[in-house]
């Protein structure tokens, strides 16, 4: 295959931006509207739950740059890592709903890798560039 992949490789890494966006600033509701649950798990693990707010803080964060595209290789690499600690707090093996949260935690992660190799596509403010891509 020779010539320009078009415009659908950016397309499908914007709609990628946006569904991993939509769990993150969906977290930073579910905390907001209802905090108890994550305080909950905070205090199972003896943290404070004060932890909540910056945790909120972050989704929200987090959530709004994908959407619009700014820094999202770094801040994809953060999400990943972000990922992978805040599973330990839905590791309960004998609760079903938080042993799938684990593992959706961990699919997240890696999407968020992926997303870190291949930038934010040419649809966003500030679009990265894609590894191996000429300066």
């Amino acid at each position: 295959m020779t010539g320009s992949p078009g415009a659908w490789p950016h397309l499908a890494l914007l709609a990628a931006r946006l569904l991993i966006a939509l769990l993150f600033l969906a977290g930073a509701v579910q905390k907001l509207a209802a905090p108890a649950g994550a305080m909950a798990l905070l205090d199972a693990r003896g943290l404070p739950t004060g932890l909540i707010w910056p945790a909120l803080t972050f989704n929200a964060a987090a959530g709004a740059m994908l959407c619009v595209g700014v820094g999202v290789q770094p801040l994809a690499l953060v999400l990943a890592a972000y990922c992978g600690v805040t599973s330990v707090f839905h590791l309960i093996p004998t609760d079903p709903w938080q042993m799938s949260i684990f593992v959706k935690n961990w699919s997240i992660a890696g999407g968020c890798l992926a997303l870190a190799v291949a930038g934010s596509g040419r649809y966003a403010i500030r679009p990265d560039r894609a590894m191996g891509q000429p300066c």
